[in-house]
């Protein structure tokens, strides 16, 4: 279930401001930061991306 491209176009990542990327297809749905300095993981429950830092995976 990816989320609408509507939504996709005004969120962003909380953290630095950059655009995310929809990965919600996936088995462990989450946007990522498009940031090269920051990269943040942030996951998607029932549909609602969940865009708390603290909430947030670090990139490996």
């Amino acid at each position: 279930m990816s989320l609408e491209a509507g939504l996709l176009e005004i969120l962003a990542c909380p953290a630095c401001h950059s655009p995310l990327t929809d990965r919600s297809e996936t088995d462990t749905p989450e946007l990522i930061c498009t940031g090269p300095e920051c990269a943040l993981a942030y996951p998607v429950r029932d549909g609602i991306p969940v865009l708390l830092v603290d909430e947030a995976r670090r990139p490996a």
